[in-house]
Parts: C-alpha cells; sequence; structure tokens
C-alpha cells in the first residue's frame, strides 16, 4: 500500500498493490517489500466501513488469484513474513517499533488476501497457491517447503513467544484473527468438514507440539483482559482502541463461526454486540472455542479438545497421567473470576459451559467455591433477560444450572447464600432472598415466558429439570418463590382446563360435520398434563424430603388448594396427589382447629409447629416418573449435542 494510502478510496488504484497482484513475479529480496509494508490505515469504525473496504480491495485480491499460479507473489509475501518473525522477538526486547509495525501490516495484508482467496475456491486449490513460484504459469514445486503449515506454526509460535507489550499488542491479536481466518473454512461448507487441510497441519506434525501451550496462552489473554495500549504509545497511531482493522476482518468471520457452533445456528437472532474492552481475549476466546470443537481426526482426537479437558490448578500438585497428553496447569481463582465478570458475552458462556461439561478438574473447584454467587447471579441474568437474549445463549445459561444441580451440595448451599436488593429483578422488590429462591423464580418466569411467546417445549422440559433437579433440597423458600410455584401450576391448569374445552366442544361440532378434520387437541392435552405432572412431582419432592424447612410453601399450597381439587381424581395424578392432598388435608385440620380470623404470622406458626407434628412415614416418597426420567435424558442429550455438534 505504501506510506501515502490511507483512505479506502485510495486502495484499488495504490499502484503497490497494482503490483503484488499484477502479472510480474516480485523476488523476496525487492525492495518493493518495504515500500508495499510502510503504511499506516485507519481502523473501519463500522460495518459500513468494513463493507467499504471488502468492496474497495476484492478487485485487487480477485486479480492476485489469477495472477499468482505465474508470479507466486503470493508465497513471496508470506516468505518475507515469515523471515521478518525469526527476528520479532528480539524487535519485540529492542522496541524496534519500525520493524515491528512492518511485520504487522504484512500479517494484515496476508489475512485480507487469505479472507477472500477462502470465499473464492476450495481448500486444494487453496493450498497449490502457497506453492506457486516464479516459474512456468501454473508450476509448482513439488520438493519445496509446505508453506501452509509453516505460516499456521509461525502464527502459533507467535501467540505464545512473543512477549505482550503495548508494541507489540496489534501483531499479536491479529496473528489470533488469522488463525480463525484459517478456520473459516467451515462457513463454505454445509457439511461438517472432517478431513480439512488446516485441520490436519493444526492435528499432526509441525504445529502439534504446540498444543498445550497454545490452548494455555489462550485462555490466559481470556483471563487478563489486556485492553489495548492507548494512541501515540505504538507505531500504529491512526487505528483506534478497537484493535486494528485486521481485528474488524476476522471478528467478521469469527461471528459467522460463532453462530454455526452453537444451537442457534445459522438462522439464529444475531446478538447485539458489546463494546469490546479487550480485542486480544476476545479473538483468543473465539479461537479457542473454534479450536476446541474441531471435528477430530480419523485416526486421533481433537489435541486442543484434550488440552481443555485435563488442565489442572496451578495449587494441585499431583502428578499428570501418563495417558493423558498436552495437559498443563493453570490458576484456576484468576480463571473463575473471569468467567463470572464475562458472562454477558455468549462465547464467555460457552466456554464456561465447556468446562463445566469436559473438565471434571474445573467442575470440581466450581462447585466448591464458597461465593458461587458470583457465577450464578449472571447467569440468572441472562435467562432473566430471555427476550434481549439469542436463543443459543439462553440454552447454554439453562444447561449451565442443569449441571450446577446435578449436584446436591451446589443445591444445597445456594439456600445458604443471602442476596440484598436484587436490581435487576423489576417484578417485586426483592430487598433480602436466598440465592435458591432467586433461581426458583428466575426458572419459574423463564417458564412462563415460554408458554406465551416461544412456546419450545425443550425449554420448557429442562427448566422443569433444572426444578426438579433442586426440589429435594428446597429451603427457607421465599414467600414469593413458594407464591410462584403455586401459580404456575394454577397458569398450568387453567390451560389444562382450556384445552379440554376445547376439545369437547370441537368433538360436538365434529358429530354434525364429517368433512371437517380435528384439530390435535389430544396430542396439546397431552403434553399439558406431562409438565402439570412433572410440577406435582416437583411440589411432592419437597414435602417429602423438607416440608419442615419450606413454611411458605405450604401456606401457599394452603391458599389456593382448590386448584388441586380437579386432580385428585384424574388417573393420570392419583399417585402423586396422595402426599400433596394428605399435607392440605393435615395442615387445614389444624387451621381450623386454632379458630378463624388467622394472621399471616399464627397461620406460618401452626405450619412450623404441624411440620414438626405429622410423622415422615405417613408422606411415601415415590419413584422417579418417566418424565423425571425423560428430563435426565434430555439433559444427558443436550450435553453430548453440545460437545459434540460442531
Amino acid at each position: 500500500m505504501g506510506s501515502n494510502s490511507s483512505r479506502i478510496s485510495d486502495l484499488p488504484k495504490n499502484e503497490y498493490l497494482k503490483k503484488l497482484s499484477g502479472t510480474e513475479s516480485i523476488s523476496e529480496n525487492d525492495p518493493f517489500w518495504n515500500q508495499l509494508l510502510s503504511f499506516s490505515f485507519p481502523a473501519p469504525t463500522s460495518s459500513t466501513e468494513l463493507k467499504l473496504l471488502e468492496e474497495a480491495t476484492v478487485s485487487v485480491c480477485r486479480s492476485l488469484v489469477v495472477n499468482n499460479p505465474r508470479t507466486g507473489n503470493l508465497g513471496a509475501l508470506i516468505k518475507v513474513f515469515l523471515s521478518r518473525t525469526k527476528e520479532l522477538k528480539l524487535s519485540a526486547e529492542c522496541q524496534n517499533h519500525i520493524f515491528i509495525w512492518q511485520t504487522h501490516n504484512a500479517l494484515f495484508i496476508i489475512c485480507c488476501l487469505l479472507k477472500v482467496f477462502i470465499c473464492e475456491m476450495s481448500e486444494e486449490e487453496l493450498q497449490l497457491h502457497f506453492t506457486y513460484e516464479e516459474k512456468a504459469p501454473g508450476s509448482y514445486s513439488s520438493d519445496s517447503e509446505d508453506l501452509l503449515e509453516e505460516l499456521l506454526c509461525c502464527l502459533m509460535q507467535l501467540i505464545t513467544d512473543i512477549p505482550l507489550l503495548d508494541i507489540t499488542y496489534d501483531i499479536s491479536v491479529e496473528a489470533v484473527s488469522t488463525m480463525v481466518v484459517f478456520l473459516s473454512c467451515q462457513l463454505f461448507h454445509k457439511e461438517v468438514l472432517r478431513q480439512s487441510i488446516s485441520h490436519k497441519y493444526l492435528m499432526r506434525g509441525r504445529c502439534l507440539p504446540y498444543t498445550s501451550k497454545l490452548v494455555k496462552t489462550l485462555l490466559y489473554n481470556f483471563i487478563r483482559q489486556e485492553k489495548p495500549p492507548p494512541p501515540g504509545a505504538h507505531v500504529l497511531s491512526q487505528q483506534s482502541d478497537g484493535g486494528g482493522l485486521l481485528y474488524g476482518l476476522a471478528s467478521g468471520v469469527a461471528t459467522g463461526l460463532w453462530t454455526v457452533f452453537t444451537l442457534g445456528g445459522v438462522g439464529s437472532k444475531a446478538a447485539a454486540t458489546p463494546e469490546l474492552s479487550s480485542p486480544l481475549a476476545n479473538q483468543s476466546l473465539l479461537l479457542l472455542l473454534v479450536l476446541a470443537n474441531l471435528t477430530d481426526a480419523a485416526d486421533a482426537p481433537n489435541p486442543y479438545r484434550q488440552a481443555i479437558m485435563s488442565f489442572k490448578n496451578t495449587q494441585d500438585s499431583s502428578p499428570f497421567p501418563s495417558s493423558i497428553p498436552h495437559t498443563f496447569q493453570i490458576n484456576f481463582n484468576s480463571l473463575y473470576t473471569a468467567l463470572c465478570e464475562q458472562q454477558t458475552s455468549d462465547q464467555a458462556t460457552l466456554l464456561l459451559y465447556t468446562l463445566l461439561h469436559q473438565n471434571s478438574n474445573v467442575r470440581t473447584y466450581v462447585l466448591a467455591r464458597t461465593d458461587m454467587e458470583n457465577l450464578v447471579l449472571p447467569i440468572l441474568e441472562i435467562l432473566y433477560h430471555v427476550e434481549e437474549r439469542n436463543s443459543h445463549h439462553v440454552y447454554m445459561a439453562l444447561i449451565i444450572l442443569l449441571i450446577l444441580t446435578e449436584d446436591d451440595g451446589f443445591n444445597r448451599s445456594i439456600h445458604e447464600v443471602i442476596l440484598k436488593n436484587i436490581t435487576w429483578y423489576s417484578e417485586r422488590v426483592l430487598t433480602e432472598i436466598s440465592l435458591g429462591s432467586l433461581l426458583i423464580l428466575v426458572v419459574i418466569r423463564t417458564i412462563q415466558y415460554n408458554m406465551t411467546r416461544t412456546r419450545d417445549k425443550y425449554l420448557h422440559t429442562n427448566c422443569l429439570a433444572a426444578l426438579a433437579n433442586m426440589s429435594a433440597q428446597f429451603r427457607s423458600l421465599h414467600q414469593y418463590a413458594a407464591q410462584r410455584i403455586i401459580s404456575l401450576f394454577s397458569l398450568l391448569s387453567k390451560k389444562h382446563n382450556k384445552v379440554l374445552e376445547q376439545a369437547t366442544q370441537s368433538l360436538r361440532g365434529s358429530l354434525s360435520s364429517n368433512d371437517v378434520p380435528l384439530p390435535d387437541y389430544a396430542q396439546d392435552l397431552n403434553v399439558i398434563e406431562e409438565v402439570i405432572r412433572m410440577m406435582l412431582e416437583i411440589i411432592n419432592s419437597c414435602l417429602t424430603n423438607s416440608l419442615h424447612h419450606n413454611p411458605n410453601l405450604v401456606y401457599a399450597l394452603l391458599y389456593k388448594r382448590d386448584l388441586f381439587e380437579q386432580f385428585r381424581t384424574h388417573p393420570s395424578f392419583q399417585d402423586i396427589m396422595q402426599n400433596i392432598d394428605l399435607v392440605i388435608t393435615f395442615f387445614s385440620s389444624r387451621l381450623l382447629q386454632a379458630g378463624a380470623e388467622l394472621s399471616v404470622e399464627r397461620v406460618l406458626e401452626i405450619i412450623k409447629q404441624g411440620a414438626v407434628a405429622l410423622p415422615k412415614d405417613r408422606l411415601k416418597k415415590l419413584p422417579p416418573s418417566s418424565l423425571l426420567d425423560c428430563c435426565l435424558r434430555t439433559l444427558r442429550a443436550a450435553r453430548s449435542t453440545l460437545g459434540n455438534a460442531w
């Protein structure tokens, strides 16, 4: 581009770009490269400017696609970059701004070209473009070094070995982003790539020894959340604090990869992109997730996934098992803090899910934390603002809760954590509430939102499964949480009656007209009755296991006792209604004996006394129903799908 190129509109006419993409071969030692790489380019500040940049450079890139088999200029540019990276570490130590600046610019141009090349051709054709040299048209050297593999190895070395300083921040971001662009081939294939050329290089050969070091570096980049240097602290003074032009290019590619790699799929609603305080942390996280979810090779598992599954805490002094490769140690306290602080982003939530699901060391550490509220509250906020989130973000947050609620210790401890003034919960002022009661409120709100808006059975079932996991450990439920449990049952009861009435009217109408097809009310009724049974099992589990700990739930049950009348004789609910009916009858009798005009405080006192007096053996513990088994199967299937769908 040269020192004079500083506007997007200048790029198609730029003499240096024309020469690079033209018919003339350029030697690696030509002074041209110093001229080409001496540019300072302002970063786009909007998607419109980014699109303008791509439109301005696409003709140059396509010209290189046509001429590169004759000139080998792409290979020459890459070799210029590779030769410079050998001195990059020394240049950083010597504060050689100009050298680092030009090396950064070389990588920037390479990445811009790669983005177009990947869009325009197959991986096999791309690999050929890395082998073309200055020879007859279309010829290439069969014994030349594998330039593509060498470039990937160089990028991994740059990410892991170059010290992160003000003058190296931008080139570190560009190196991570270029790897994301390399892996973007998946975006142009409907099927999952299982034998991609870039995958092959990353999973074996010269790149393989860098596996654990790369994963560790990317994790620490996420943990540290290093901000870009202030303007004037490095040579690229015209760039904004957003992390450079290439960051914008690769971020767009990474967003596409992220959409493919999550439950929402290609057609999912796009998330609002928050302002990024650390481009390096964000791009490192995206690259880490893409690497971790590459499909296994035919003859070997994904080494990056192995590294993520097996790393340990720095305080863990036990030896590494010899059978587990690519393992390393990292500071779990710092990782936990970063995960708690970054849950507003989809990709941080996916990282949390990945670690909880696949790394038993992380899962054990998280469940042993005494400040669990720091992690759970951000997850609850995601579910609370369900209408503002992507579907995949909501699903991941919910599955994280499902994983956590599988642990009885977690289910007990969350009721011991008392929170004050939850400002983001707007339905009611919560001056003091346990973390467990708040979790119940948010999950029930998600169910009710789903019933009226999205009507997603998958979401419904997993919300109920989370409540079922917790139900035996309910302790000291907040009165509002107890009310919302019964209110949800009331809503389901009304819906059941409405569908039942519609089915009856439809059946009567069919007697007078044999030509009109009947709506499938039987299926709707079956679904509602399954959900009602699940709610009854949740209430029953709480009463059976912790009746004396939950006077507010008994109070709410007695206050709405009429709701349960219609289900006492229903064949689908008779077994599960026995304990609930016994509790209602027992406590109603004690309240009648106490007389009329009782205050709320007096009623709660009678309930507490009655809970002690009620023989425990009168409440029968029922075996898990088929629906509970279904929920557990759903959880296992969801975790397996999220872990292997890529």
